[in-house]
């Protein structure tokens, strides 16, 4: 295999905004399918949204991984979903990719999930292609696109084609590199006619090939000089500088079309092959375990000793299939590899090539390939290596839940086969947490939003068939103190043999936004003990005593954040003094002074884009008003749509959908994802600490 002609990439983007349309599209125009589907409306569905229930509701569940060959390139394709709640799905793909497509509406631009999704390319460092899609659509407008490109997200965005008509009129493409205008024939668009550009549009070309040649000029000086000296620059030299400036995450070249009515996919494919790098092009690194402080740098190269991701779990029927990302060296079936987290020997027993749910057995995967792997039990995030302690890929970035609710089996029968699917979810998916809650005895599943959990309840009901009662969604709260506080606590318990003797002097209060970058967390102990007043070896024990305390805060029992704990000073006992008795002493201190450091509910604040007809605003900014909302903007997108943009509190937004539709006529539609988190108004705190107390209060 020639890795300089091998692409990974992931089509990511807001949802709504046509990932699966244009990757099915990719998929026919490369020949990996013969009939398109669409998402929506009869046949047999999208072939990347291959579960009933993507099918059912018309949006991407699941990542989906297939390969495709373009050009005499190989290209390994993931659809991601557009949904936040999913956001998991998108962060794990983008981990392990080399390139992705940055899809954006012609209409709706860069939108919420459209920024979530750039700070999880930006966190990987992978270099993206944008494709403005649905140019069809009425009120389309790619020059404005662009400039959102540019200034919501701080890219270096340029057209690299213009458009001939939109909307209604959107007719084809004009190339700016070879100055020609692209059709799209055939009755899927499959046969593409290269014309002289119409003359009306000729002026607007030769402006928009003279903005792009600039916007590339800044990567080059050879190009520079050439537009000084006002001679012609050849397209080799346009392609070849815009792909240095693509991979080093400079620049990225725009796109326009719509792969719903079949036009503009093909030149975007070009530019994949083109621009977007391939395994060769990235350096990849690794922790070393023995060395924490080096870096191994790991090569491309399939002679080399294999280091491979584990980056995607799904358990069926036939087993675990374990998604795996081949960095160096090759992976060959029936061989033993190490788990460099677990140390375990595993046997690769079957190794599988994926397009969508269906697979094709290969013999072995060499550096760069994306496969599957069977036989082997792991979790997320693990790396594989031919030899123990060799290194580990870091891992991906997993968001907190922010939504739970207890679940339950209707029948008992049903108790077996509801652990098993919510161990298989748990594995399978990281952001999704089980847990039993040790004071009602439930068991509690949390997530990234209200649609997360709905989906899992509904997979558990078909792939399960157990028949659950699931309870009121619940808030995750996180208990936060708001002024700093000095301490002297002795612990002091005699009973007969050796007693228990502990005395802590210091200070504990909030972290500066400083520290909590310091910390990488929500907790900071400090050791500033000096002279031997406590023993070196009893810190441990004092700062696990803290940690003890901040699952579950004294004020209303949800976790404790930003704390800073400063440990100055104390005394020991030469007998009754030991680990136990400063950990206790430590907890005690928690349980009994935490509120003099006046701790603040903080709740979830969701940022919320809604989009609805302009006559009904009134009422949407009035209900959001009523949610303890607040409007941060407002905007006309075409003539009559109003897209408002909010911070609504997590607790107040269960039932939206619901409202929005009857507020709106069922024409509302909104987004939204977890913004921060900011305190409670004092009145609803008193409410929740009253009725979180009535909860735990003993039956």
């Amino acid at each position: 295999m020639d890795l300089r002609k091998l692409r990974n990439i992931g089509i990511s983007a807001h949802i709504d905004s046509g990932k699966t349309t244009l990757s099915e599209r990719i998929l026919y125009y490369s020949g990996r399918i013969h009939k398109i589907e669409d998402v929506r409306g009869g046949g047999d569905g999208a072939t990347m949204d291959y579960m009933d229930l993507e099918k059912e509701r018309g949006i991407t569940i699941t990542s989906a991984a297939t390969s495709l060959k373009w050009e005499g390139h190989s290209i390994n394709l993931i659809d991601t979903p557009g949904h936040v709640d999913f956001t998991v799905e998108v962060e794990r793909s983008l981990r392990v990719l080399d390139g992705a497509i940055l899809v954006l509406c012609s209409v709706g631009g860069v939108q919420s999930q459209s920024m979530t999704v750039d700070r999880q390319m930006k966190r990987y460092n992978v270099p993206r292609l944008a494709f403005i899609n649905k140019m069809d659509r009425t009120g389309a407008n790619p020059e404005s696109v662009v400039k959102q490109v540019r200034e919501k997200l701080g890219a270096d965005a340029c057209l690299m084609q213009i458009p001939i008509g939109r909307e209604e009129q959107f007719a084809g493409v004009i190339d700016l590199i070879t100055m020609k205008a692209l059709y799209f024939d055939g009755s899927n668009g499959e046969k593409i006619r290269a014309e002289e550009i119409p003359a009306e549009l000729k002026d607007e070309a030769q402006h928009a090939r003279t903005h792009m040649l600039e916007a590339l000029s800044m990567y080059s000086d050879e190009l520079m000089e050439l537009l000084l000296a006002e001679e012609e620059a050849p397209d080799a030299l346009v392609h070849k500088i815009c792909r240095e400036a693509t991979i080093n995450q400079g620049f990225t070249p725009v796109y326009v079309g719509s792969a719903y009515k079949n036009k503009g996919v093909q030149p975007l494919m070009d530019a994949v092959t083109r621009y977007l790098p391939s395994p060769l092009d990235r350096n990849f690194t690794a922790l070393n375990p023995k060395h924490p402080e080096e870096k191994v740098k790991l090569d491309s190269d399939p002679t080399k000793p294999l280091v491979a991701m584990a980056f995607k779990i799904v358990d069926d029927e036939f087993g675990q299939l374990t998604f795996t990302r081949v960095y160096q060296g090759t992976a060959k079936k029936g061989e033993m590899y190490f788990n460099q987290r677990t140390g375990k020997k595993e046997r690769f027993s079957r190794i599988v090539k994926m397009h969508a749910d269906r697979r094709e057995d290969v013999d072995a995967a060499e550096a760069g390939d994306i496969v599957a792997i069977m036989g082997v039990d792991c979790a997320s995030g693990d790396t594989y290596a031919a030899e123990p302690n060799y290194c580990t890929l870091e891992s991906m970035y997993v968001a907190e839940p922010v939504i739970k609710m207890s679940i339950n089996p209707l029948s008992r029968d049903g108790a077996d086969r509801l652990s098993k699917a919510l161990q298989r979810f748990r594995k399978e998916d990281p952001t999704f947490n089980v847990y039993t809650d040790e004071e009602t005895g439930e068991t509690v599943i949390a997530g990234m939003g209200e649609l997360h959990l709905e989906i899992y309840v509904e997979r558990i009901r078909r792939e399960y068939r157990v028949e659950v009662e699931v309870g009121a969604p619940k808030v995750s709260y996180r208990e936060a103190p708001t002024v700093a506080t000095a301490f002297d606590h002795k612990r002091k318990k005699q009973t007969g043999g050796s007693g228990q003797y502990g005395h802590i002097v210091g200070h504990m209060g909030p972290m500066t936004d400083e520290e909590r970058t310091e910390a990488g967390g929500e907790f900071m102990f400090v050791d500033k003990v000096t002279g031997g007043r406590i023993p070196k070896n009893y810190i441990p024990a004092i700062e696990k005593g803290v940690r003890n305390m901040l699952a579950k805060g004294p004020l209303a029992g949800f976790p404790v954040v930003n704390l800073k704990f400063e440990l100055e000073d104390g005394s020991y006992h030469d007998v009754d003094s030991s680990d136990m008795a400063f950990m206790l002493t430590a907890q005690e201190l928690m349980r009994e002074q935490f509120h003099k450091m006046k701790p603040a509910l903080l709740e979830p604040i969701m940022l919320v884009e809604i989009e609805c007809p302009e006559s009904f605003q009134g009422s949407v900014v009035g209900n959001i008003s009523a949610r303890r909302g607040i409007v941060t903007s407002t905007e006309m997108i075409g003539n009559k749509t109003t897209k408002i943009i909010a911070e609504i509190p997590l607790a107040e937004t269960f039932g939206y959908s619901t409202d929005l539709r009857s507020m709106t006529q069922g024409q509302g539609t909104f987004t939204m994802e977890l913004y921060r988190y900011r305190p409670v108004p004092m009145n609803i705190q008193q409410e929740i600490i009253a009725e979180r107390k009535a909860e735990l209060q003993p039956a």
